[in-house]
Order: C-alpha cells, then structure tokens, then sequence
C-alpha cells in the first residue's frame, strides 16, 4: 500500500518506519527543510533503539521517503496519516493548530479519494474539526472529491516503541465507514497476523481511549506515590506493599513501581487535557485532577529528602544526578523529575554534576539551558566525584549495580537519594551507606 505520514516527530517517524518496514511504500512529510536532509542520510533525531538502523535499510530498499512536498506526498499516496505535535496550551488544552493546518493542506491539494487518519493525540471530537476543515477547503475549489476520516491512536513507549508498533497488543481504529474500516485491517493485517487484536469502534471513542489509557497508567503510578508517601509516616515499606498487592491478579505488577514522578510526551499533557476537556463540559473531573496534583508534588519528594538530611540552605553543597531523561531508553526530556530536582536545588545554591547515557544534550540545549551551577559529564563515577551525596533519579541499566565500593572512595559523604527504588537498603547500610528511598523509612 501506498501511505503517507505527515510529521516526522517521535510517532510519525517510528510509524512510518514500520510500515515501510512490512513492505508499504510510504512518504513521511515535514516543513523542517533541515530534519528532512538529515533523515535523507540516515541521521536520526531521537534516541530510539533500533530505530537508525531500519530507517537506513527502508531508504535504501525506497520504502522510506522523506519530503517535505505535503502536494506530492498527496498525489501519490491513498492514505493520509496526521501525526504532527499536540502541545499543551496554556489552559491545559491541547493546541490542535498544527492538525488543522494538516487538514487545510490536505484539503488544499488532495486529487483523488484520500483516507485520512488522525495518528496524533487528540480531544474527542477532534475528528469533525479535521472533516470540516478539509471539506471547507474542497468546497473553496467546488470539488466533490471524496475522503474518510479514521482515528487510530498510537500506543508507542519510548525505549520500546519498535517492538510496541511492529508487535501491537491492541490496533484501535475508530470509522464510520466500512471501506476505509476494511483498508485499516488490511494495513494493519502484518502486524496481527498471529493474533487478532484489531479494534474497532466509533470515531469518537477511539479518540477517548487513547486519554483513558494513559489516565488510568497515571493513576496507577500516582497511587502508588501516594501509599509510598503514607508508608513513610506509618513506618511501612512500600517496597513488600508493592509485591503484596501486585501479586492480586486485579492489580498486577505494571505501573506499581513508587518513584519520585512521571514524565515524558504522554502522561503529564494528556492528563491535563483530559480535565480541561471534562470541565469545558460541566464534569468535574476529581479523581484525575487529583493524580496530577499528586505528581507534581511527587517531583519534589527527592528534594523534600535532601533539605531535611542537609539543611535548606545547601550553598557549599555538590550533589550527583543520575539520569536526565523521564524513564530509561530515551532521551526525551518532556517534564522530566529531574528538571523540577535540579531546579529546586540549584535555587538553594547547591553545585550539580549531572551524567545521562542518552538526554545530556537535551538538557544543555532545552531544558535546563543556561542555568548556573550544573554541569555534565560522560561518566556516571566522574559524577560522585567529591559530590556529598548522589542522587538517583532515572533508572537506566547502567545504574543498576554500580560498584558501591568506587562510590564510597570517590563521595565525600556516603549518603544515596535513590528516586526509583532500586537498591538494597540492607546491604547498603551493612555497606556504610545513608540510604534514602521513596516510601521506606
């Protein structure tokens, strides 16, 4: 089949990898003149395992083509799929412009019967803005060009978005018509081949499962944050609650790992969508609003720690961080925990050495540009040099069993903040540690 994939961010370009990959011809658009060369030469701008690779290999076969022609892209392919940005407006809303300029555009420049369909996260309803605005458009140029419009949400995770498209647990699509629905299995036909796991319903509920999927995972883990917090008050361990409840076949163990907060592309603006959604028509949406609240307060639990073992004023203080990015296999950055951490202890004065496999460049580019009082280097043991305690925050492999033996000859202070939980704190107080967990006293 013959597709395109407008938008060449982390959903855009991981899909319209894949596809090519089961053998489509697919066109992937972008207006950055600049990012579309570099795809060109197999340049990859994001960290994304294995991903390089096939994108290489599908360009060079000619399954993969990058351009940032949105009208040949049109003209030569039937289905259309938008996966450009939806930021977070200042209201908490998702800003819906770059899908509709999409949809203009499509509009615009379409020449024959199109499907199009909406890869990006968006408000329930969504799909009639983006029918009325292209119909809007063919109406301008008196045509009667036909086109249908799919929702087909993407349930990719960063760090494992190849293995999540190519091996879907579950397709969503959501159509009111049965030609583009019978187009949409064939599609997606390779990747389900060996179980039936395609999906499909109304427009409109397909957009709404996308927000209730990832609300109930940030439920799951602002729970969790929350019980870890009162185990603390109460002298329990949330380390045996987690495997005591997790072993209830009801619950299970995903998404029940206490931490210092969720981040990333996902969780934090979807959540904040789905309450302004809910209040714009007169739902008071408690239960979400809370999860959120408990996650922004979550971040500043590690810090909370820090100012209690050393004083609010933490001048003349060097504290290692390790890990950038919001979770592990990624350099995304996007509300990251450590971002709010560093911030709260460069404000008190204190001197950060960050180290991050993937997302230091990130940092110094983005997200924590310019800010006095923190550098970065290569190696996570030139980070402990000398620092009065290290703190833990994304849980990379590499971070897993450091040699706790180098750590104590290089800390000034044998003292860990481990934001993820995931050490011994028996074997490190037998080790002459001080050792500070999430919902462990």
């Amino acid at each position: 089949m013959k597709l395109s994939v407008i938008g060449t961010g982390y959903v855009g370009l991981v899909s319209g990898t894949c596809f090519a990959e089961m053998g489509n011809t697919v066109y992937c658009v972008d207006t950055d003149e600049k990012k579309i060369e570099s795809l060109k030469k197999g340049k990859i701008p994001i960290y994304e395992p294995g991903l390089d690779a096939m994108v290489i290999d599908n360009v060079k076969n000619g399954g993969l083509n990058f351009t940032v022609d949105i009208k040949e892209a049109l003209e030569k392919t039937s289905i259309i799929f938008i996966a450009v940005g939806t930021p977070m407006g200042e209201d908490g809303s998702a800003d819906l412009k770059y899908v509709l300029q999409v949809a203009e555009s499509i509009g615009t420049y379409m020449k024959h019967e199109l499907i199009v369909v909406n890869k990006s996260t968006v408000p329930v309803g969504t799909a009639d803005l983006v029918k009325t605005t292209i119909q809007a458009k063919l109406d301008e140029r008196k045509s009667n060009l036909q086109f249908y419009i799919v929702s087909n949400p993407e349930f990719l995770k960063e760090g494992a978005a190849i293995e999540d498209c190519m091996k879907p647990d579950r397709v969503i699509v959501g159509t009111d018509n049965v030609k583009a629905l019978e187009k949409m299995k064939e599609l997606y036909a390779p990747f389900t081949v060996n179980h039936e796991r395609f999906v499909a319903m109304d427009i409109r509920s397909a957009e709404m499962t996308k927000y209730a999927a990832n609300a109930m995972l940030a439920t799951k883990i602002s729970f969790m944050n929350e019980m870890a917090n009162i185990c603390e008050k109460l002298g329990a361990d949330i380390n045996s609650v987690r495997v005591g409840i997790g072993s209830d076949k009801r619950i299970g163990y995903s998404f029940i790992y206490p931490g210092c907060g969720y981040g990333g592309s996902c969780f934090p603006k979807d959540v904040q969508a789905l309450i302004k959604t809910a209040k714009d028509n007169e739902y008071e949406p408690k239960l979400i609003s809370a999860v959120e609240e408990v996650n922004n307060n979550q971040k500043k639990v590690l810090v909370e720690k820090i100012i209690k073992r050393f004083g609010e004023d933490l001048s003349n203080k060097t504290f290692a961080v390790w890990g950038l990015a919001f979770k592990p296999g990624t350099d995304d950055m996007r509300d990251a925990p450590s971002i709010t951490i560093i911030k709260e202890l460069i404000k008190r004065k204190a001197k950060v050495i960050a180290h991050d496999p993937k997302a230091a460049e990130q940092a110094k580019t983005y997200y924590l540009k310019d800010l006095e009082n923190l550098d970065y280097v290569e190696s996570k043991y030139d980070a402990v040099n000398n620092a009065d305690a290290l703190i833990l925050v994304t849980e990379w492999k590499e971070f897993r069993s450091p040699d706790f033996d180098e750590l104590k000859t290089r800390l000034k202070e044998n003292i860990i903040f481990d934001g993820r939980n995931q050490y011994n704190s028996q074997k490190l107080k037998e080790l002459g540690f001080e050792y500070y967990q999430i919902g462990s006293a």
